[in-house]
């Protein structure tokens, strides 16, 4: 496994990491979790990545069960949350969700006794939130770290402006920034990655914790021939991923892209998530996984890394056909 600072802070995460989006709970049961949380730790995986909103709270009150179960050493692996969505769905009251005070104080406590531990150690601000003033926001995940309840504050989703916001207020008041952006990035999500964040990355060393390398599953080609039952793109409710990427010309791509990867030897899904930490802006890639299979195959991302010489990433830009063009002007 390869560990990199998270841009300019101490810590190190692992360049491949897990997280519990749409699976846990939704989608597998806590002996599943408990297999594929070992099958990362084992192989060098430390960082596993959460939300109060995924499943509504009980994907971390099912994380935080196995890592009771595991009984690692705490100190071994790092874990994360997020806050803005809330957790209680349709029922969530006025300062129940965004980035107030409030809402931030109180998720960070429910966040920490439904994962079973004393600290985060990272805590996002799930989305922006333009109807709370950003000195708020950064004041409050301050004394979040000041409390000793989180250890580093990120944001995901975020506008490279609104994150440049961010440290302009934290410079002013003498307070801790954001360290990491919790972005999309993938082979067909790439604006913020490649554009917007340079400035950044450039002036605030920000590290960022990419989510979905493969596109919701379809980087992996499981998707070309139709929705296979149970898929992540079958599951209620998550129709606009399936409006995002089932599209003929994004197939199209899909399909060449996977006979460049039988050409290298490697599968289609290593061929994407390795395409991802070859950006050298990228922290960790989480992954999401359902099978021991499917996680084992996304490690060997590691081994495809290599093979992404001048060659081969140029072969994928002239499939992709989708580089963001810096805006000079």
């Amino acid at each position: 496994m390869e560990y990199r600072r998270m841009g300019r802070s101490g810590l190190q995460l692992s360049v491949l990491s897990f997280g519990s989006w749409v699976t846990f709970h939704k989608q597998i049961a806590d002996n599943s979790a408990d297999e594929l949380m070992g099958i990362a730790y084992d192989n060098g995986i430390n960082f596993f990545d959460n939300a109060e909103v995924y499943a509504l709270g009980e994907s971390e009150k099912m994380m935080g069960r196995v890592l009771k179960n595991k009984n690692w050493d705490r100190t071994s692996y790092t874990l994360s949350s997020k806050a803005f969505f809330g957790w209680r769905g349709k029922q969530n009251r006025p300062n129940q969700t965004g980035l107030s005070r409030k809402h931030l104080s109180e998720a960070c406590h429910e966040a920490l006794q439904r994962l079973q531990t004393d600290y985060l150690d990272i805590f996002f601000c799930h989305r922006p939130d333009t109807n709370v003033p950003i000195e708020e926001v950064v004041w409050t995940m301050h004394n979040l770290i000041q409390q000793g309840k989180v250890l580093y504050w990120g944001t995901s989703q975020w506008s490279g402006a609104e994150i440049m916001e961010a440290h302009r207020v934290a410079d002013r008041h003498h307070l801790i920034g954001p360290s990491v952006e919790q972005p999309q990035y993938n082979m067909f999500e790439r604006f913020k990655m490649e554009q917007d964040y340079l400035p950044v990355f450039q002036n605030a060393g920000m590290g960022t914790t990419i989510w979905s390398p493969l596109a919701a599953g379809f980087l992996t080609g499981k998707y070309n021939e139709g929705i296979p039952e149970g898929s992540r793109l079958a599951l209620q409710g998550f129709d606009w991923l399936k409006e995002r990427w089932v599209q003929e010309a994004k197939l199209q791509k899909v399909k060449e892209l996977a006979v460049l990867a039988a050409a290298m030897g490697v599968s289609l899904a290593e061929l994407a998530i390795a395409w991802t930490i070859k950006n050298p802006h990228v922290t960790t890639a989480i992954l999401g996984a359902t099978r021991s299979e499917q996680l084992e195959q996304n490690l060997k991302a590691l081994d495809a890394l290599p093979l992404l010489n001048t060659e081969i990433m140029e072969k994928i830009e002239s499939i992709l056909q989708n580089k963001p063009v810096l805006d000079l002007a």
